[in-house]
This record gives C-alpha cells, sequence and structure tokens, in this order.
C-alpha cells in the first residue's frame, strides 16, 4: 500500500500523523509521539511468482503478396569509380620474320688458281676370258661352170689371168636310181620333211579268244646261229655339251657298251653291222633343258625315215623304235640336226642306243 505525502497545492482526504497519512477511521493510541499511538506496520503482501514465460509460437507464413509497381523514372547515374590499378604486363610475342631482303650484286670472279698436277696413271685392269669360238658358217653353193670358150689359133699371145676358184657348194642329197637308159639322169628332189607323229588311238575292246587251233608238227631243228645273239647296245653318261651344226652331228656312244657280232669305230659314233638280217632298233635322248633340234638314225650315212624325230616345240627328250632290214657291213650312226647351237645331254643315260637282230 503506498502513502502518498500531500502537497501544498492539494491535499489527499486523510490526516498525516508522524508523516503517516491515516486515510480513513481508526483507533489512535498515546504514545512517546506526541501522545499519538504509532500505527501499526502493514504486513507486506506476498509475492506473487511470476508466470511462466510461454512458449513463442510460429504462425504459418501468409502467401506472398503481389509485386507494386515499379516507381517511375531511373535512377539518377552514380559517380565515376575510381580508376583500377594497372594490371601485369603481358607476355612478349614470338619474333615475327621479316621479308627477305633484296639480293645484293655478285661479287667479281676471283682469279683462276693453278692447274694442280696430273694424277698417277692406274694400274692396268685384268684381261677377260676369251670367249667360245663360234661355230663354223655352211660352206657356200658352188659357183656355175663357166662355158668352155673358142680354142684360138696358136700364137704368142699373152697368158690370161686365172680366174678366182669358186665356193664348193653344199653336197646334195642322194638322188634315186633312175631307171637304166641312155637318158640324161634327172635331178633328185629335196627330201620332205616327216610328219608329226599322230596321236595314239584309243585301245579297241578285245575280242573274245579264238578257238585253239591244232597244234601243227614240230619243224626240223636249224642248224643255224639264233638271231639274238647279234645284238649292241651303248650310251652316253658323261653329260657332254654336243655343237650341233645344221647338216647334223653324231652323237658319241662311249658308256656301258655291250656288243656281240657288232664292231663299234674309234670316235664311238659309227656301229657297224657283221650279219644280214632284219634289227629292232630303238634311241633315247635326254637334255638338260628344252631345246628345238632333230634327231634320226642314218644306215650308211643316210637317214632312215621312220627314225626321224622333228619336234616344232622345244623338247627335253626325243626317242624312236623302228625295224629295219640291214646287210653285212652296214653302218648305223645316231645324230642331232636342224639346230645350229650347243645341246646339252642330261648326266646317267643321257644317250642310248641299241640293236638287236630279230630275224
Amino acid at each position: 500500500m503506498n502513502f502518498e505525502r500531500p502537497s501544498n497545492r492539494r491535499r489527499r482526504r486523510g490526516i498525516e500523523v508522524n508523516n503517516n497519512l491515516i486515510n480513513g477511521p481508526g483507533i489512535v493510541r498515546g504514545g512517546r509521539n506526541g501522545g499519538f499511538p504509532t500505527t501499526p506496520t502493514t504486513p507486506t503482501s506476498p509475492t506473487i511468482p511470476t508466470s511462466p514465460t510461454q512458449p513463442t509460437g510460429t504462425g504459418i507464413t501468409g502467401i506472398t503478396g503481389p509485386t507494386g509497381p515499379t516507381g517511375p523514372g531511373a535512377g539518377a547515374t552514380g559517380p565515376t569509380g575510381p580508376t583500377g590499378a594497372t594490371g601485369p604486363t603481358g607476355a612478349t610475342g614470338a619474333p615475327g620474320t621479316g621479308a627477305t631482303g633484296v639480293t645484293g650484286p655478285t661479287g667479281v670472279t676471283g682469279v683462276t688458281g693453278a692447274t694442280g698436277l696430273t694424277g698417277v696413271t692406274g694400274a692396268t685392269g685384268i684381261t677377260g676370258v676369251t670367249g667360245v669360238t663360234g661355230v663354223t658358217g655352211a660352206t657356200g653353193i658352188t659357183g656355175v661352170t663357166g662355158a668352155t670358150g673358142l680354142t684360138g689359133a696358136t700364137g704368142i699371145g699373152i697368158t690370161g689371168v686365172t680366174g678366182a676358184t669358186g665356193i664348193t657348194g653344199v653336197t646334195g642329197a642322194t638322188g634315186l636310181t633312175g631307171a637304166t637308159g641312155i637318158g640324161i639322169t634327172g635331178v633328185t628332189g629335196a627330201t620332205g620333211i616327216t610328219g608329226v607323229t599322230g596321236a595314239t588311238g584309243v585301245t579297241g575292246v578285245t575280242g573274245p579268244t579264238g578257238v585253239t587251233g591244232v597244234t601243227g608238227i614240230t619243224g626240223a631243228t636249224g642248224t643255224g646261229p639264233s638271231p639274238t645273239t647279234t645284238f649292241g647296245f651303248a650310251a652316253n653318261t658323261t653329260a657332254p655339251t654336243i655343237a650341233v651344226v645344221l647338216g647334223g652331228t653324231n652323237v658319241p656312244l662311249p658308256s656301258n657298251q655291250s656288243l656281240n657280232n657288232i664292231a663299234v669305230g674309234a670316235a664311238n659314233e659309227q656301229f657297224t653291222i657283221s650279219e644280214a638280217g632284219t634289227y629292232q632298233i630303238s634311241y633315247s635322248l635326254r637334255f638338260t633343258a628344252g631345246v628345238l633340234v632333230s634327231s634320226r638314225v642314218l644306215q650308211n650315212g643316210v637317214a632312215i625315215p621312220q627314225s626321224v624325230v622333228s619336234p616344232t616345240v622345244a623338247l627335253t627328250n626325243a626317242s624312236a623304235n623302228f625295224i629295219v632290214t640291214l646287210a653285212a657291213g652296214d653302218t648305223i650312226t645316231l645324230q642331232l640336226f636342224g639346230l645350229l647351237g650347243a645341246a646339252i645331254l642330261q648326266g646317267g643315260q643321257g644317250a642310248a642306243l641299241s640293236i638287236v637282230r630279230i630275224a
């Protein structure tokens, strides 16, 4: 309870006693202070406890209102800011290539130097190997014999110059024997080229075996020598190089000779028959490389037609087998011809000739 001191301007209801204002009726008792008793002290009202602080509530945020209209006009331009600090110096750029300057004038040519000493002459090179001697060319044709002149009168005339001898011609092929008569022998025609052997035909179907015939009467025993006791074989295993000429070159056969009643010449090229009869002759030739050369067998220096092999393309081998009648003393020779060059026989049995009397 509050008491307020009365002011001079306005006093409140009550009585002030010993600086105490009594606002209502009460009992006044004596005392030491002017005889009025002391007003009992009013007990202090108990302190009302403070209400606990309530937690602050968070309300739901309201919806954002619409943006207000833009104010009129743009604001005034602000003052220019201070100049910024100078940046660091940039890296030096790559050096540029300048244009090529104009070429200066050519200087004066200097004085020619003295001629140097001549170098030492080099040693003479080794002489090359002498080349192989070429094949001798064919003999030229014999010139025509001039007509015999009239016999002149005997006198003391000067002997004329002897004319040059004509070239001997190639010996012509032996002509066929003409009929006996008084007529003039005609010119022998050239031997025709042997045709290419035709392909072997297909073997026919074997026919049925015939009925065995009646055995004949045994003949009397002969007294003459067996035909097969006359034979000859010879070969060449030395792999020689044969220089062939157009007219023909004999093939030597010095190896593996087996001869009976047949003799061989010193050069191992010519074989002499001692008994007349029918003979089967065969030969074979093998070359190291294809060569366009012909081959044949000669009887007394003349080609046996059925022995000739004349290819149209280069071959590495050639052979023939035939039957011919020979007289005692006839000679047989194997020959290469029709080529002007070399033919090399293979090693081993490069060439072989077989002669067998069969009758």
